[in-house]
């Protein structure tokens, strides 16, 4: 059977659209994120969309299944604030284990219902479940407090511990593939890669295929923490990914630039999935699937990507719709790296 890497010489592969867009469509109230489990939790939960696949499992499981429906070959677990750190907004940080598990369960139960639904496609390679690991709600590379400069609000060890547990709960629930995503803040980064690593070498196991997605926060083509793409690119290159990419922050329209760098430098495949365009004074995607699905058709024919779907703001319409407009363009080749013999 053929694995990502055959499927990503082939063709461009479409990862889903945003999770928590589709969460919104279901109009949830405080008592639908407790559940009866969490009815009297201290802390309001409502917002807690990582706790809905112990709460709200059939929800989460119907939104993976309308983006496998749509045409994508990669499905992200909803985990996007899935670890300790951000988890104490809620005073749940000792469930982020019990949270990935349940979320890679929600995951790989809407794979399995959507190859019951499509034997002919148990033969093939995927639909691949993608342990999504976010930026985390605190950062190592900028202080919280204007007046202090120096000041951090947590160490590089914490994080690391906190993204270990994570990646490990995500392997041991059974995910494809590791996806460290939105990146802003590039120490962070390091921090989930270290833990990554890590974790293999301590089970003595070969690392899963790793995907890196940084966010340019604006038209400087930086992210949040100051470095530019060329800079993060080479800040994470020594992790090996399988692709590297951008997803968030930008519409496509707005992300082309960003993205043809990325694909002129890479040594690996590249990865864009952006937001429904920029958001309407009321903070609301208004880009249509096919505005969207026009622009990455135009990257994907320049030989930008690898792999392309939807962030914030976007539906399965827009994965559908994106899907079906690469669908018959040939994938971006790898360069071909020269090594550099020492004299």
């Amino acid at each position: 059977m053929k694995d990502i890497r055959d499927l990503l010489n082939e063709k461009i592969l479409i990862i889903d659209g945003a999770m928590g867009t589709m969460i919104q469509r279901y109009k949830l109230q405080e008592e639908d994120y407790r559940g009866s489990r969490f009815a009297q939790w201290p802390s309001d939960l409502k917002g807690n969309n990582d706790l809905l696949s112990i709460t709200q499992p059939d929800i989460i499981k119907a939104i993976h299944l309308e983006y496998l429906e749509a045409g994508a070959d990669i499905i992200e677990t909803n985990t996007f604030n899935a670890q300790s750190v951000s988890l104490a907004d809620y005073q749940m940080s000792k469930l982020a284990y019990e949270l990935n598990i349940a979320a890679v369960n929600c995951a790989k139960e809407a794979v399995e219902t959507f190859l019951d639904r499509h034997p002919e496609k148990r033969d093939t390679a995927g639909p691949f479940v993608a342990g999504a690991i976010g930026p985390m709600n605190k950062t190592l590379s900028l202080s919280p407090d204007v007046n202090n400069p120096g000041y951090r609000s947590i160490t590089f060890d914490e994080v690391a511990d906190a993204y270990y547990e994570q990646v490990k709960a995500l392997v041991d629930g059974g995910v494809d593939l590791l996806l460290i995503e939105t990146i802003f803040d590039t120490l962070n980064a390091k921090a989930a890669i270290y833990a990554v690593k890590k974790f293999f070498r301590d089970i003595g196991k070969k690392s899963l295929p790793l995907l890196i997605s940084g966010t340019i926060t604006d038209a400087s083509g930086r992210t949040l923490s100051g470095q530019t793409l060329e800079a993060f690119y080479t800040s994470v290159q020594h992790a090996e990914p399988l692709s590297i990419g951008l997803n968030c922050a930008l519409g496509a329209d707005q992300m082309r630039a960003h993205i043809k760098e990325l694909s002129q430098i890479a040594g690996c495949y590249t990865s864009a999935y952006p937001n429904a365009g920029l958001p309407n004074a009321m903070g609301e995607y208004d880009e249509t699937p096919a505005e969207t699905a026009h622009h990455i058709e135009e990257w994907a024919q320049e030989g930008f990507v690898n792999i392309v779907g939807g962030c914030c703001g976007t539906t399965p319409d827009h994965i559908r719709h994106i899907a079906e407009h690469v669908k018959k363009i040939k994938p971006r080749p790898l360069p071909v790296m020269e090594k550099v013999l020492a004299d």
